[in-house]
């Protein structure tokens, strides 16, 4: 085994989300448009006596450091798959740059990043198949968060669909600071049989083309994520109001609100506007991977 070792957990930020069913077994089926940021938690590995995980950052204290954090439940699910993968304990130190419960996959991008951290670190190799495999085991956004490409996404998430071209843009992310519990807003929604997205271009390699198609699509979980959560709609609003904003949506089951800018300067521009008018809230810029 190596010395230690760094991943980056990117957020992921769901451009649009159509909830199109609900399964027998409760799960809903979604087709969502998803794309991961610059911006992410941070995450380090190295050998050690016993396993164990240490947290820091700005967020840190909103996540337990214990057996409850998804990233040891990481490590006991590996183990159990790959018994004799690892040699001897890993330590872990998740750098928490994310806001906790915010619609932006956090703790399931920080999963991710530990698989690929174990994987790294196996002796035999470990196949992308029996890692996806246990990825989707661990939460429906960890398989996307595995790879943090721009995807098509079906089903329960595990139905992905990378895409070849995607324009060069950036995104402002604002979080009013309330987490919001996800099956709080599943239980609030209104239809749960919706239409799918439009299809998407094939040579999606143009910002004014993205707008465009994003215009015929939606977040079905907006409307119930403000019922939690009622400054999502004035969130909406302040970012809609900055020059240069293509687009205003909330990201996943919310809080997190995000612009859709075409250069990085007028999306820096827009979170340094958007910092003053919501004093408190959590604003960052970022580019898309």
């Amino acid at each position: 085994m190596r010395e230690q070792i760094f991943e980056s957990a990117p957020a992921k930020v769901n451009l649009a989300l159509h909830v199109t069913g609900r399964r027998e077994d409760g799960f809903h089926t979604l087709h969502s448009l998803c794309v991961f940021t610059e911006l992410g938690d941070q995450l380090f590995a190295a050998p050690a006596k016993e396993d164990r995980l240490t947290i820091s950052g700005p967020f840190a204290g909103d996540l337990p450091s214990g057996r409850s954090n998804l990233v040891l439940r990481t490590i006991e699910r590996f183990r159990l798959k790959f018994p004799d993968h690892l040699n001897g304990g890993v330590a872990i130190h998740l750098e928490k740059h994310l806001p906790v419960a915010a619609g932006l996959g956090g703790g399931s991008a920080d999963a991710a990043a530990v698989l690929r951290m174990l994987a790294r670190m196996s002796s035999p190799p470990v196949t992308d198949g029996d890692l996806f495999s246990l990825a989707a085991s661990l939460g429906a956004d960890v398989p996307m968060c595995l790879f943090s490409t721009t995807c098509e996404v079906l089903g329960i998430g595990e139905r992905l669909k990378p895409l070849s071209m995607f324009p060069p843009v950036h995104l402002v992310l604002v979080n009013p600071l309330t987490p919001v519990v996800t099956a709080d807003v599943f239980q609030r929604l209104s239809s749960r049989e919706n239409p799918p997205m439009p299809t998407l271009p094939e040579a999606l390699d143009r910002a004014a083309m993205l707008s465009l198609w994003l215009e015929d699509t939606r977040n079905d979980l907006e409307a119930p994520a403000t019922e939690v959560v009622p400054a999502i709609t004035d969130v909406i609003a302040a970012i809609k109001a900055t020059s240069g904003c293509a687009l205003a949506r909330m990201s996943g089951s919310g809080a997190t609100c995000f612009g859709l800018y075409g250069s990085a300067p007028a999306a820096h521009q827009a979170a340094h506007d958007l910092r003053e008018k919501l004093s408190g809230y959590w604003v960052a810029a970022t580019p898309v991977l």
